[in-house]
């Protein structure tokens, strides 16, 4: 038997600490990418510095693939190819400098790099001719422009893409090869026209997909947005018929009020911000629920919390369904009343009959719902009792033999008159 192996000697050890070591050099290629990306964008908007970002990130791609036709053309022929050569390297310092335009305006550096690439593709079909398929780059034009100054700058749009269409008509009239101020052999041009339509297709396409993807990702936005505002199926029906209202009736459901006893002079004593967070805690625990126990939340009033349960889509056991979550709830207040030391309690009222329920508003709009069930279940909570759940004759009847309930009494509830009500205290096993 051997004897233990010293952690240097150990391929295993030696792959972890490999894999560390790569996972680490991506970090800082990562990171080392993202400086280069955001360099000159301090100061913007976020929208605008993501075109920044973009627009550094395009200037970096074509100064890399420039140096190359650079070095390609120096070692070739230079003599022949000598201005091509300096056209070459004066995009390439120009794309460089495009991080540090950025501090003479928003769309200074694009403007400055469609200049660029109009005049030196303008150079390049007049040296080569348009053999040479370099002027069909001015193509990209009418698709990068939109990416390079954002849709809301038509005005710079429509005349780069006019003045595009414009020198590539003159490339192709001005500019036979027999015209072309260099005579390069068919070999070179063939190369040269290859490397312009693979360059055209593959910035068009990135510019489309760039276009698309920025669509998408705010459709997808404004989709989550919605659904954290609407049910579900509202967002689906809003959005196949969005001029058409949402009203539905629905003959029962239950509705659960529940509110923090003595808020107000905790408020003040906690103070703004502590304040703001226990609230933030105490409705994330209870979206997290309503989400578990598949009812709907309706809104927060201040410390108080609205749920629903068989609406917007009707269930069986919508009655069952927001009772466990009452007590669930009911478990959350003790759970952070154990955990701060605040003396938080909550009066809760759970009512359950006919509804009615749609979308108002058309600013900061809302789902809400209405009718006698919704009226008795804000009276059963303001008439409840701190850390109790307060429930109506027709819940309990909904509820049957599922749930251990407490007897009451009856009550004067407002608008009711005399009432039996109860106590709902625990889940049958």
């Amino acid at each position: 038997m051997s004897g233990p192996k010293e952690p240097g000697t150990d391929p295993a050890f030696r792959r972890m600490l490999a894999g560390l070591g790569a996972s680490h050099r991506l970090a800082a290629l990562g990171g080392w990418l993202t400086r280069l990306a955001e360099a000159g964008t301090d100061g913007y908007p976020p929208e605008t510095k993501r075109r920044l970002m973009i627009l550094n990130m395009i200037a970096y791609l074509i100064a890399v693939s420039t140096l190359v036709y650079f070095v390609q053309q120096t070692f070739l022929d230079y003599d022949r190819y000598w201005p091509i050569v300096y056209i070459n390297l004066a995009i390439v310092i120009v794309m460089l400098a495009v991080p540090f335009v950025h501090r003479f305006g928003a769309v200074a550096a694009a403007l400055l790099m469609l200049v660029t690439e109009c005049a030196a593709l303008l150079a390049f079909t007049a040296f080569l001719g348009r053999n040479s398929g370099v002027h069909l780059q001015y193509f990209v034009i009418a698709a990068a422009a939109f990416v390079v100054y954002g849709l809301q700058r038509m005005s710079l749009i429509i005349p780069s893409i006019t003045a595009a269409v414009i020198l590539h008509l003159v490339c192709w009239f001005w500019y036979p090869g027999s015209e072309s101020l260099l005579q390069a052999e068919q070999e070179v041009l063939d190369s040269m026209y290859i490397q312009a339509t693979i360059t055209t297709f593959g910035l068009i396409a990135a510019s489309v997909y760039y276009a698309f993807r920025l669509a998408e990702n705010a459709k997808a936005e404004t989709d989550a947005l919605l659904r954290n505002i609407l049910p579900d199926n509202v967002v689906e029906r809003l959005k196949a018929k969005p001029a058409e209202p949402v009203a539905d009736t629905f003959a029962d459901a239950s509705i659960l009020f529940a509110d923090i006893s003595g808020f107000v002079p905790l408020a003040r004593r906690l103070g703004a911000s502590e304040t703001v967070a226990l609230l933030n805690r105490l409705v994330s625990m209870f979206d997290a629920l309503a989400e578990q126990h598949g009812v709907e939340k309706i809104k927060t009033i201040g410390d108080a919390y609205m749920v629903a349960s068989g609406v917007p889509e009707p269930t069986a056991d919508f009655a069952a369904r927001l009772a466990h979550m009452a007590l669930a709830m009911q478990q959350a207040v003790r759970r952070l009343r154990a955990e701060t030391g605040y003396e938080i309690d909550m009066r809760m009222g759970l009512a359950t009959g006919p509804v009615m329920a749609g979308v108002i508003g058309r600013q900061k709009f809302s789902y809400d719902i209405w009718g006698d069930a919704v009226n008795l279940a804000a009276r059963l909570e303001s008439t409840s009792v701190p850390g109790r759940i307060h429930i109506c004759p027709m819940t309990r009847d909904r509820l049957g033999t599922a749930f251990e309930v407490e007897p009451r009494g009856p009550i004067d509830i407002k608008g009711v008159g005399q009432q039996s009500t109860w106590f709902l205290v625990a889940a049958r096993p």
